[in-house]
């Protein structure tokens, strides 16, 4: 283990915000017990008026028990005005990319941390393209959902190119949100009247 990653176990080692202790003791855990990794998280959502609907998350199953946030997160979706909304939040495909800007910079900061690479500045750009025709039931596009996402990373760190490359590459391999947007998921839909 070089002295960069190197983790002294009768202290805490905090870096990028990321306490690395916890993190690798984690790890350790995981390799014990796998049933500990699943999680289910999990979003409700109610129709407010036009393209206006609101989300709340609170609740998600992990570590093998059901876990409740004291205060929800509620998270507001409507379409620009443009698309016949009132602008009272992110579209739902903005979301996506939100998503995974978050995803992303969050599995590049974990990994930097465990690799003890010091951070400084992670900045992220996000451009999708998306063919309104394939909601619309029009003839012509080429799927429904966004046809390509391109993805720009800058980043500060004391670490080589190389090595940054390397990272950037790592979290776009690990991150889930990434994986979700590459791969198809099987989405089970269920009608409750």
């Amino acid at each position: 283990m070089s002295e960069r990653t190197a983790v002294n176990s009768s202290q805490e080692t905090v870096l990028n915000g990321v306490n690395v202790t916890k993190l690798f003791d984690t790890i350790e855990v995981i390799k014990g017990n796998a049933e500990i990794a699943r999680f289910k998280f999990r979003n409700s959502n109610k129709w407010i008026m036009g393209g206006h609907n609101r989300s709340h998350i609170d609740s998600f199953y992990g570590a093998l028990q059901e876990n409740t946030r004291e205060e929800p997160f509620v998270m507001d979706n409507d379409e620009p005005p443009l698309l016949l909304g009132e602008d009272k939040g992110a579209n739902p495909v903005e979301q996506v990319l939100h998503g995974l800007a978050g995803c992303i910079t969050t599995t590049l900061v974990y990994h930097a941390a465990a690799r003890g690479i010091k951070i400084h500045n992670v900045e992220t750009g996000f451009e999708g393209d998306l063919d309104l025709r394939g909601l619309l039931a029009l003839p012509g596009a080429r799927r429904n959902g966004y046809e390509e996402i391109r993805v720009s990373v800058k980043v500060k760190a004391d670490a080589t190119r190389e090595e940054i490359e390397e990272l950037v590459e790592f979290a776009t391999g690990h991150s889930p949100v990434f994986d979700i947007v590459s791969n198809p998921v099987p989405v089970n839909v269920t009608l409750e009247v």
